[in-house]
């Protein structure tokens, strides 16, 4: 199986397969005489299993029997995760049954599962922390009969709407950490939500709550650690004029939420006086991630070379820094200031940013502790790319969507090429996909490069994509 997980530039792939069936087989061909004992050896195995992670996971399901199996035959699990899967053949009764054996389970995370059908495992999960998924396909009012946990602190309820919100009032002030990245709320919503929670530590929300909604937080969570906002599903409308985040929300939360360590999040506005803010009173933020969107015509204030400034100045904290802009957003001089005063910074992912060659060649000469970088929509030559590589001493890792090729594809990148240190490119490319009505298109590709270093030599499983430097610069030569 395999899990996609989208974060902010990161695409991560997790590949994933127990098969109790595949599990056994393997046992018996080691021992094939003594089926009595490779079933011991596999019963052992689950009795002693704590941790069960397939968060995000594309799943063949054939039955829902492993389920049970953990269920008659672990005492010890502590975590059990299958969380925005497709896995529906799961019984409700199996979950109960954890929840009786498993006194120490503490977080559960399911696919779709009617709530209702939960009453069971809920009141047995006595000192369940966590909970996340389930579904609401019934009548609101028959909700009410739903408890929770007294423990419970950790929440997520997939598809929850405006009716079904109430049953988390009773114990909205126990709450740490709220994920409402899949519930169907509004911005209203989420103001009437969040107000209830007073000690929410950590929140993850889509950019439907709005700046009114971020002010709502910014006045009622005064512990705020960690706040994720994702970019709502384009098809969804954003029926609600509310439902977006700019400089406004952002000025409020760096005020309200002065513990703030984390931040990602997608705007349609944004200002040079925001990233001031953020650098005034967030003090503790380790990581930062803006992501704004092409959804207006025109933006506030640009270009934000003094705000990036002054928030990096300000938050002497971060190690991991991602900003993607659109064209005009950041000039040689912002690019610049980014190098300057990014002196702990080890990742960093930039969209759009700069104007020429210099303003990539002043971000080199700075960022010394930048070990992974990743870039989309660069201006850059293949040379300033080769050049600046060479600067940032720290750099283990080069991704770059985008750049001015050389008149020989590849031929400048030579000048980064060093002992471990692998170069891949992909050439630019034209795609015929399918649109969402159906229609035939063509979609054109930019070229990447890829460059990391690996003690193990290049590798040797490259896709047909997928070209090695030296390969290409020993066909040109020939």
């Amino acid at each position: 199986m395999r899990a996609y997980m989208r974060f902010f530039g990161e695409v991560r792939y997790y590949f994933v397969y127990i098969d109790f069936e595949a599990l056994l087989d393997r046992l018996h061909c080691f021992m094939p005489s003594n089926s009595f004992f490779v079933t011991y050896i596999f019963i052992c195995f689950i009795r002693q299993l704590r941790t069960l992670f397939l968060e995000e996971s594309t799943i063949i399901e054939r039955d829902g029997q492993w389920l049970h199996e953990i269920a008659i035959n672990n005492s010890v699990l502590e975590t059990l995760n299958f969380y925005m899967t497709d896995l529906a053949q799961v019984s409700f009764e199996d979950l109960e049954l954890i929840a009786r054996n498993c006194r120490n389970l503490v977080s559960v995370k399911i696919s779709d599962c009617e709530i209702l059908d939960l009453v069971g495992f809920l009141r047995a999960a006595a000192v369940l922390e966590e909970f996340c998924g389930g579904s609401f396909n019934e009548q609101p009012d028959r909700y009410t009969a739903v408890t929770f946990p007294p423990k419970l602190c950790r929440l997520g309820l997939t598809y929850m709407g405006k009716n079904e919100m109430p049953i988390v009032f009773p114990f909205a002030s126990l709450l740490k950490k709220l994920d409402l990245l899949y519930a169907l709320l509004d911005t209203e919503d989420h103001c009437l939500l969040i107000q209830r929670c007073p000690n929410l530590e950590v929140l993850e929300t889509r950019n439907v709550i709005g700046d009114r909604g971020l002010e709502v937080l910014a006045r009622s969570c005064k512990r705020l650690k960690r706040l994720r906002i994702e970019r709502g599903a384009d098809e969804q409308g954003m029926e609600d004029e509310e439902g977006v985040v700019s400089q406004r929300g952002l000025m409020a939360l760096a005020q309200g939420c002065l513990e703030l360590e984390y931040l990602a999040v997608y705007v349609s506005d944004i200002s040079n006086a925001s990233l001031e803010y953020i650098g005034t009173y967030s003090k503790n933020l380790c990581d930062f991630r803006l992501v704004l969107l092409d959804q207006e015509e025109s933006i506030t204030d640009l270009p934000l070379d003094n705000g990036v400034r002054a928030l990096l100045r300000g938050c002497d904290k971060l190690r991991r820094f991602a900003l993607y802009l659109r064209p005009g957003g950041l000039t040689d001089v912002g690019l610049g200031y980014i190098g300057q005063y990014s002196p702990k910074v080890r990742w960093m992912l930039l969209g759009y940013v700069g104007e020429s060659d210099a303003g990539l060649l002043a971000f080199s000469r700075g960022c010394p502790s930048l070990q992974k970088l990743e870039m989309r929509g660069c201006c850059f030559s293949e040379r300033a790319l080769a050049i600046s590589v060479m600067q940032l001493t720290s750099l283990r890792y080069l991704w770059v969507q985008g750049y001015r090729a050389s008149e020989q594809p590849g031929r400048d990148l030579l000048a980064m090429a060093r002992p471990f240190w692998n170069i891949e490119l992909i050439p630019a490319r034209q795609v015929v996909v399918t649109d969402q009505v159906g229609q035939t298109v063509v979609v054109e590709h930019p070229a990447h490069i890829l460059a990391y270093y690996s003690l193990a030599g290049p590798r040797t499983d490259f896709p047909n994509s997928v070209i090695p430097l030296d390969a290409l610069v020993a066909g040109v030569e020939l």
